[in-house]
């Protein structure tokens, strides 16, 4: 807000006021354009001169970038971003190219302060041929069913016979 004066700085009576108005933001300077004091409004005209460029310059990229962040979500929802991944086991294979995966998660007790497995169940579209055992990644998808949002991307390590 205040800057402080550094020790070799000389103080001028009447370069304080203009000096704080042309360190002022932008929009600092927008709303001292419609005010009536002659004075401001000579002092935020001479900071808006020299600032101009700077301000269309940085007003363009603005936009410009505000346009690519839009044009990037579009780009990433069609590249298909980052999906969630989990590994896990698979509990059961009996449904034609459906398992279930068998998440586990180590999560601290809030009173005793140890940790406890906690496991979720994923049903899976399965394309590769997974079996009971496997330890399987899976990826989230688009919904393939009534609970199946999840499908088998690699299996990691097969089970031991």
């Amino acid at each position: 807000m205040f800057r402080r004066k550094k020790k070799d700085e000389e103080v001028v009576p009447g370069s304080g006021a203009e000096s704080s108005v042309a360190e002022e933001s932008p929009e600092a300077v927008a709303a001292d354009e419609g005010s009536t004091s002659p004075a401001v409004a000579e002092a935020s005209a001479e900071a808006s001169v020299g600032s101009e460029p700077a301000t269309v310059a940085a007003g363009e990229p603005a936009a410009a970038v505000a346009g690519d962040a839009r044009n990037a979500a579009k780009s990433s929802a069609r590249a298909r971003g980052n999906r969630v991944q989990k590994v896990g086991i698979v509990s059961s294979d009996k449904m034609q190219k459906t398992v279930v995966v068998r998440v586990d998660r180590l999560v601290l007790h809030r009173k005793y302060r140890r940790y406890v497995r906690r496991t979720s169940k994923f049903m899976a579209h399965d394309d590769l041929g997974s079996t009971t055992g496997d330890r399987v990644r899976i990826v989230e998808t688009r919904p393939l069913s009534a609970r199946k949002r999840w499908r088998v991307v690699e299996i990691v390590q097969k089970a031991a016979k």
